[in-house]
């Protein structure tokens, strides 16, 4: 029981949830709105022309609507081919759970190789001769890896990923699958390496969670998950607060409450309390996109998850860089913008806690102006639409390089 816990570990438990993310990010955009924040002010006269953007970029991309679930799976689909489908759909799988545990293996150890590839690397994919950057480009890199077998202990069976063959990851190993070289550098490549090792390390420590049906992999996951499904029903809020009890301990230099690590979780001046949360603003970036990211293996295994919109939207550059773009968030400092901020810096947690408070509203006005409910255009498809590819078209237009407009130092972990 949470009660019996000591008070700063149910503290710090209380901050590995979405909830936590939502009311705290709402927090400061309310002190915003009163102007009250050291870094931005905020303009919310400019979010219709938010709401017109991202529906423009929606409609041009899906005319119908029918938007899919931001997630990492998009990422696997270019020029209408879906790599993953057609190798797993080519497979000969035990049973369903099998698929699902691969599918999980693929997407967290996709998901922890995205965090941000910089403004010039590229992937050259060898089935296309295409030069692809960003997330798409680290997408199919990291899928040719998975197909590859750089992730399995075991040769005659590539598409898994075992926590042995991640203990041994070198950053050699990434720099081949990632195609870094000296005219193709990856931002962080070291920070991600050692971001896989930590994984492989927990994975095999805890066979308990992570090999109840096989040996220790992240994708022993999926039956954690469907233990804690009811009635073949799981909440998508269960899904992060597994992932991040579960895998927290693998963020390297963070904060920690309690003995609880707290992940992608950061300290913001405005946020004071009195009790030992004070100043704390967890964002979760990476545990969201991959709490998305297995809503569509878990559905292809049978079970049905609910309360999609109980995640929150995304703190990453994209999402975050459409605001500033747009005028919705001014520097209070203009020379701010010319500054390389450390992620944990304030002036970067005020943005991003900012960007997940002001994509509820966005969804909102999106929502009144098609006049659909949350049900019909989740969160989810408003990222996809939406928020991340109109994020994308204002930073082409401004930026030579389509950089985001605040400059963050990365170490590759973050986002």
């Amino acid at each position: 029981m949470v009660s019996s816990l000591n008070p700063d570990t149910s503290a710090a438990l209380s901050l590995l949830s979405a909830r936590a993310v939502r009311e705290r990010a709402h927090r400061l955009l309310t002190i915003g709105l009163d102007d009250g924040l050291p870094h931005f002010r905020i303009d919310l006269g400019r979010m219709d022309a938010a709401v017109d953007l991202v529906l423009a970029t929606t409609r041009a991309a899906y005319p119908s609507l029918d938007v899919p679930f931001h997630s990492r799976w998009r990422h696997f689909v270019t020029g209408g081919d879906n790599r993953w489908a057609a190798l797993a759909d080519g497979t000969a799988w035990a049973d369903a759970a099998a698929r699902a545990r691969a599918e999980f293996d693929l997407a967290i150890t996709s998901v922890f190789l995205d965090a941000g590839a910089g403004p010039t690397w590229r992937y050259h994919d060898p089935k296309t001769g295409q030069a692809i950057g960003r997330s798409e480009g680290l997408g199919l890199a990291s899928l040719a890896m998975f197909a590859a077998g750089a992730f399995s202990a075991d040769p005659a069976q590539p598409l898994r990923a075992d926590a042995s063959a991640l203990e041994r990851l070198t950053v050699a190993d990434l720099e081949e699958g990632m195609q870094v070289a000296d005219g193709n550098p990856l931002v962080g490549i070291g920070g991600r390496a050692d971001l896989l090792r930590r994984l492989g390390a927990l994975v095999a420590s805890k066979p308990e969670v992570f090999g109840i049906n096989d040996t220790p992999r992240p994708g022993g996951l999926f039956d954690q998950l469907v233990m804690l499904s009811h009635q073949g029903k799981l909440p998508a809020p269960t899904i992060l607060s597994a992932l991040l009890q579960r895998l927290g301990p693998i963020w390297p230099s963070r904060l920690s409450l309690g003995g609880i690590v707290l992940g992608d979780c950061w300290m913001h001046p405005a946020l004071k309390s009195d009790d030992a949360t004070s100043e704390l603003m967890p964002l979760h970036k990476l545990s969201q996109w991959l709490s998305y990211s297995l809503i569509e293996p878990l559905q292809t295994a049978g079970i049905e998850v609910t309360d999609i919109d109980g995640l929150t939207g995304l703190a990453e550059y994209r999402n975050g860089g459409l605001f500033v773009d747009i005028g919705i968030l001014s520097f209070r400092d203009p020379a701010d913008a010319e500054r390389e901020h450390d992620v944990s810096s304030a002036l970067v947690v005020e943005w991003r806690a900012l960007t997940v408070a002001l994509l509820d509203r966005l969804a909102e006005g999106l929502r009144e102006k098609l006049q659909l409910d949350a049900k019909s255009l989740p969160l989810a498809k408003v990222l996809e639409g939406g928020t991340w590819a109109a994020g994308r078209v204002l930073a082409r237009e401004r930026r030579a390089d389509s950089s985001p407009p605040v400059r963050v130092i990365s170490d590759g972990t973050v986002f």
